[in-house]
């Protein structure tokens, strides 16, 4: 049974309750396969050796996913094929690839867990009341392990976007 963890998440003040396990700098990144908006499926094995950012959003179509998602594409730039920065929210694939077309989203991929939020309960993100994810960062070495996470508690806060981006260059540094 994976673990509840209610009021973990707030919307607007609203407790909402988090499923999975809370993970922590230190942890082995668990291994996922999420769906690309093409329908393909991806695995994090496919990753391996790489410094990879998991942008997680509840939904890509609100203002601060938007921003969230659209400042990690600008920022990957910045960063060699040594890194990987994905986006991972929960709804369906056909919705992300309509929004990546119009927002122009070219560096960065963005991948689903509507089919089974294998994700959200692996890295204790999945909103049971909503079946969508916690706005959250992991940052995810070369040799596997997690170098630095971040849950937002409120969903209608920006996450530490310093402070990932920060944790990403340590990561290429080691």
């Amino acid at each position: 049974m994976s673990e509840e963890r209610f009021g973990a998440v707030t919307t607007k003040g609203n407790s909402l309750t988090v499923l999975g396990e809370v993970r922590q700098v230190g942890d082995t990144a668990p291994d996922f396969i999420l769906t690309a908006n093409d329908w393909s499926k991806v695995s994090s094995l496919e990753f391996a050796g790489k410094v990879r950012l998991f942008s997680v959003v509840p939904n890509l179509a609100t203002g601060i996913c938007d921003a969230q998602t659209r400042r990690f594409n600008q920022e990957a730039a910045e960063f060699g094929d040594d890194v990987v920065i994905l986006t991972i929210s929960g709804e369906p694939p056909q919705n992300q690839r309509q929004w990546c077309g119009a927002a122009g989203i070219d560096r960065i991929q963005v991948l689903s867990d509507s089919l089974d939020m294998n994700f959200g309960d692996a890295y204790g993100t999945h909103i049971k009341e909503w079946r969508l994810e916690q706005r959250s960062i992991f940052v995810v070495g070369r040799d596997g392990i997690i170098t630095y996470v971040e849950y937002v508690p409120e969903i209608a806060q920006h996450p530490d976007y310093e402070a990932a981006l920060a944790a990403v260059r340590a990561a290429l540094n080691n």
